[in-house]
């Protein structure tokens, strides 16, 4: 188990807005400038004019290989994206045009000039999907690495009763000496019953999980989205931070959270269901709970258990509240879409469910919704204000939910289809996570 500890310095300056973006647009602008300059009329009447096209060509091959071939996300690249990529491309291509008949000097500045147009892109992509707000957020070897378990976490200790009726918060008294801070560690959970191959979750115990007698704490599991990976939610998310001030408001108490993988690797689509591309359903549904309901010392029920995640993971939340409500009485979806998918409903049905659209109905959550209800499910929807994309997909999801008889909330918040959002999220409803597991009244 690794504690994780604050610093400050140039690893924790803003990488989304501030001096940092601001020195890396100028320099790389001008860099770029640099790099498309030269005195020689050959250049502006022969290589500058294929330098455009080459690039152009590159990055529409570029467009034509992800959305239409590779197919990893399912809403295809962003066109801001598509951009900044093009830029990056235009700069590979310019460096190796204007190589012929240079000095090693020269050649040297035009590949340093390259590099900070490329690094322009990178930090122009980060501004977009908000992900690495400062260095330190951002894969390094600067990164603490969390560790496993350690025997003390999986140690059975004396527990605190909770009288029915009463919220956790309401009877918890911290000890003398109680972790400013919690712990983070990796860990493996086996595809038991599923036989799912998942890649190593993360788990986020508290203070109080510290403490003995030990309080048993509501359970949070948490999805990145796709591509991604469990990591994402501690780096991106900056989840420890955010799960450490919710504990210092409240006397050490938090959920304890699982960071699990329900995809296998960072650029599969299992569409978080049991069909012929994985047992996802079956590992979040089965799998992931007994594990924690074995190793942890945590509350039991499904009213002490929800469920959340950003993008692919907020509708993979939405769906195992429908399809596993005996296991997760509340669920937090940032940013979902309306179905899982692969791209479009006729693909994900043929190539998931082998053609037979009613085996997807039967699982997909607007159609479940349509001929059940569920008034004991609550469930959080929050979405980007500037997302045109997902949160008209969002309201959809929050029109069916009240429908079926689900106590729903819904927030908008500043921003796109980005950390902007994801992060703020999952700080703003992490009161009403803890009222609806039973941590506070």
């Amino acid at each position: 188990m690794t504690r994780v500890p604050e610093a400050a310095g140039p690893l924790d300056w803003s990488l989304l807005s501030g001096a940092v973006p601001v020195t890396v647009a100028v320099v790389g602008a001008v860099a770029l400038l640099l790099l498309c300059f030269s005195r020689h009329r050959g250049w502006w009447l022969r290589r500058a004019p294929l330098a455009l096209l080459v690039a152009g060509a590159l990055t529409w091959l570029v467009a034509l290989v992800v959305d239409d071939w590779w197919q990893p996300f399912p809403e295809g690249l962003p066109s801001d994206s598509l951009l900044w990529i093009g830029v990056g491309i235009l700069a590979v291509v310019l460096v190796l045009f204007r190589m012929p008949g240079l000095r090693w000097r020269e050649r040297g500045g035009m590949v340093g000039c390259g590099a900070l147009v490329l690094l322009l892109c990178a930090s122009q992509l980060n501004v977009q999907f908000q992900e690495y707000p400062t260095l330190r957020a951002a894969p390094g070897p600067w990164q603490v690495k969390a560790g496993p378990l350690s025997a003390e976490d999986l140690a059975r200790r004396p527990t605190v009763s909770v009288p029915d009726g009463r919220a956790l918060s309401q009877v918890w008294k911290p000890p003398a000496g109680l972790p400013a801070t919690g712990t983070l560690a990796t860990t493996a959970i086996p595809g038991t019953v599923s036989h799912f191959a998942a890649r190593d979750a993360h788990v986020y115990l508290p203070p109080a999980y510290q403490a003995s007698p030990r309080p048993r704490l509501p359970v949070l599991v948490l999805l990145a989205g796709q591509p991604g990976s469990p990591d994402d939610w501690v780096d991106s998310g900056q989840l420890v931070t955010v799960l450490d001030g919710f504990a210092a408001a409240h006397q050490g108490l938090a959920p304890v959270v699982a960071v699990v993988d329900p995809l296998g690797s960072a650029f599969a689509n299992t569409l978080c269901l049991d069909s012929r591309i994985a047992q996802a359903q079956t590992y979040l549904a089965r799998d992931v709970p007994d594990w924690i309901g074995t190793h942890l010392q945590v509350a039991p029920g499904r009213g002490a258990t929800a469920i959340g995640g950003l993008s692919f993971g907020g509708t993979c939340s939405l769906q195992l509240a429908v399809n596993a409500p005996d296991v997760y009485g509340s669920f937090l979806d940032i940013s979902g879409q309306d179905e899982p998918t692969l791209g479009s409903r006729d693909k994900t049905v043929s190539k998931a469910f082998g053609g037979d659209a009613a085996a997807f109905a039967k699982v997909n959550p607007l159609d479940v919704m349509a001929h059940r209800s569920f008034p004991h499910t609550a469930g959080a929807i929050v979405s980007g204000a500037s997302d045109s994309i997902y949160t008209p997909q969002q309201q959809r999801v929050l029109t069916a939910c009240r429908q079926a008889g689900m106590d729903v909330t819904w927030r908008l918040l500043p921003g796109g289809h980005n950390w902007q959002v994801w992060r703020a999220g999952l700080e703003q409803e992490l009161p009403w996570v803890a009222q609806h597991t039973g941590l506070t009244p």
